[in-house]
């Protein structure tokens, strides 16, 4: 039995150049590696993030594919992309699952662990 699988690590970064605390807008930057780790060729098809600002408010970010791609991946190939998103506070989670497909069609989640979006200067 084939088993589908992808794993993915994240490296978020703070963007001072576009954030503007007086305005209480934090901008962070995020580059996500997905590698396929499963024995089957596989398609991220969409994304669900849930952004938790440190006040506890919860946004919910969907949608078809990542930075307008939706990649096909045969076992053992990455696919590497960045984005961003802005938060209302200096420090926030982010967190989400990515919506996958095999080539004959079989749906599979991979979930994507919590991740701290932080201004540094914000944690001392």
């Amino acid at each position: 039995m084939s088993k589908p699988e992808f794993k993915c690590a994240v490296v978020p970064q703070f963007l001072d150049e576009h954030s503007n605390p007086a305005q209480q807008e934090y901008a962070f930057s995020y580059t996500v590696t997905i590698v396929n780790s499963g024995d089957v060729p596989a398609q991220l098809i969409g994304r669900q993030w849930l952004l938790t600002d440190a006040t506890g408010h919860v946004e919910e970010v969907r949608g078809l594919g990542v930075v307008g791609q939706q990649p096909m991946l045969k076992p053992g190939e990455r696919f590497e992309y960045t984005s961003w998103t802005r938060l209302n506070t200096p420090h926030g989670l982010m967190q989400g699952t990515f919506f996958c497909m095999t080539e004959d069609a079989h749906p599979f989640e991979t979930p994507i662990e919590p991740f701290t979006l932080a201004r540094t200067q914000s944690l001392h």
